[in-house]
């Protein structure tokens, strides 16, 4: 089973770039160098669990989703939820934005079935951000919430490879 974390936002904007923490400790955890500052993960595309880290979803990620089994999306919200880390499962529903900075997960999974005849099944972890502000920080409250969405995702990949 092949399974992609996307992990997007911006990592100039604080918690805006928390999908880049989770991105880096899982791929510590599976054994890979973590990003840089520049790196996105493109270049090493080719694993059983690969990551990306991109600052935005864009209409071109859905040929790589249609190569995946799973693909787990991680985002930084602001809206109150219930708890610091939420996941919830994504359906292919195509609804475009006039701007790509608004494409969603749904609507990317649509374009992969759309287009390629293949949709993964496909989850979103959010963490719930406090504070969009310029710098590379996560607030103490989205770093406190860290270790919880690495572990939201590893279960989910678990549970997903328990099933195949």
């Amino acid at each position: 089973m092949r399974t992609l974390v996307i992990g997007y936002g911006n990592p100039s904007r604080r918690d805006d770039g928390v999908a880049r923490h989770v991105v880096n400790a899982l791929r510590a955890r599976w054994g890979r160098a973590a990003l840089g500052p520049l790196g996105d993960g493109w270049d090493d595309l080719q694993g059983t669990r690969d990551t990306l880290s991109p600052q935005q979803l864009t209409p071109e990620l859905a040929e790589t989703l249609s190569a995946y089994d799973l693909v787990v999306f991680v985002d930084a919200t602001l809206p109150a939820m219930a708890g610091p880390v939420r996941a919830v499962p994504v359906t292919p529903a195509l609804h475009m934005a006039a701007v790509t900075h608004h494409m969603d997960p749904a609507a990317l999974l649509a374009l992969a079935e759309q287009l390629y005849r293949r949709a993964p099944v496909g989850w979103l972890v959010s963490v719930h951000g406090h504070d969009l502000g310029f710098g590379d920080q996560l607030s103490p409250q989205t770093a406190a919430a860290l270790p919880e969405a690495v572990a939201r995702v590893v279960a989910l990949v678990e549970t997903e490879q328990a099933r195949c």
